[in-house]
C-alpha cells in the first residue's frame, strides 16, 4: 500500500488549477480590490492562462462569487466545529463565535477581503453580507430547534447580534491593539484588551 504523500511535499502545480485560481483571486481581491485585480493578474498568480479562468468560472464576477462562497464555507466549517452537544447551552454561541474568530485569525486574506468588501464604499460589495446573513439565520434556526437559543427576539435581530459580534471584532480589534501598543509597558500581555462587540435594542 502506497504511503500518503505529505502535504508539505505537494507543489503548487499539483493543486488543481480551479483551486489555485480561486486562491489567487482571493489574495489579489483582498490586497488590491476586485476592480484593481484583472483576470490577467489572477492568471499570472495562479500559473494558468486567462482562458482557463474563463473555462472554469466564465467571468470575473463569477470568480468573485466563487471566492465569496469559499469564505462563507470557512465560516460554516468553523461553526460546525462546535457541535450542539459539545458545550452547555449557555456557552454554545460564544464558543462558536470563538471558533469563527480563530478561523479569521488563521486566514488573514479572508479578513482583508471582508474589510475591503464591507468598508470600501467605492467597490461593489458582491453578496458576501447576504450569504453570511443566511448562514447566521440558519445557525439561529438550528439553535432554536435544539432549544438552546432565546425566542425573545426575532431571527433577524439575532442575526444582527451574531454578525456584529463576529465581524465587529474583526474590524475594530486592530484599533484596540494599536492603542494598547502605545502602552505596552503599562499593560501585561496576559491582560491585553480584547474587544467585545454587542447590539442593544
Amino acid at each position: 500500500m502506497a504511503k500518503a504523500q505529505p502535504v508539505s511535499s505537494v507543489t503548487a502545480q499539483e493543486v488543481p488549477a480551479k483551486q489555485r485560481i480561486r486562491a489567487a483571486a482571493l489574495e489579489l481581491f483582498a490586497t488590491r480590490g476586485v476592480d484593481a485585480a484583472p483576470l490577467r493578474a489572477v492568471a499570472t498568480s495562479a500559473g494558468v492562462t486567462v482562458g482557463l479562468i474563463v473555462h472554469h468560472y466564465g467571468t470575473k464576477e463569477a470568480l468573485r462569487e466563487a471566492v465569496e462562497i469559499g469564505i462563507v464555507e470557512r465560516f460554516e466549517k468553523a461553526i460546525a466545529s462546535v457541535p450542539l452537544t459539545s458545550r452547555p447551552p449557555r456557552d454554545l454561541a460564544a464558543a462558536r463565535d470563538d471558533a469563527v474568530a480563530d478561523m479569521l485569525a488563521a486566514n488573514p486574506l479572508v479578513v482583508d477581503y471582508l474589510r475591503r468588501a464591507l468598508l470600501d464604499s467605492s467597490t461593489e460589495m458582491g453578496n458576501v453580507v447576504e450569504r453570511l446573513s443566511r448562514l447566521s439565520a440558519q445557525q439561529v434556526r438550528e439553535l432554536r430547534d435544539a432549544g438552546v437559543a432565546s425566542m425573545k427576539h426575532t431571527i433577524g435581530e439575532q442575526v444582527v447580534t451574531i454578525m456584529v459580534g463576529q465581524l465587529g471584532r474583526l474590524f475594530l480589534q486592530p484599533l484596540v491593539d494599536r492603542i494598547a501598543a502605545e502602552f505596552a509597558d503599562d499593560i501585561e500581555p496576559s491582560r491585553k484588551p480584547r474587544l467585545v462587540v454587542g447590539v442593544s435594542g
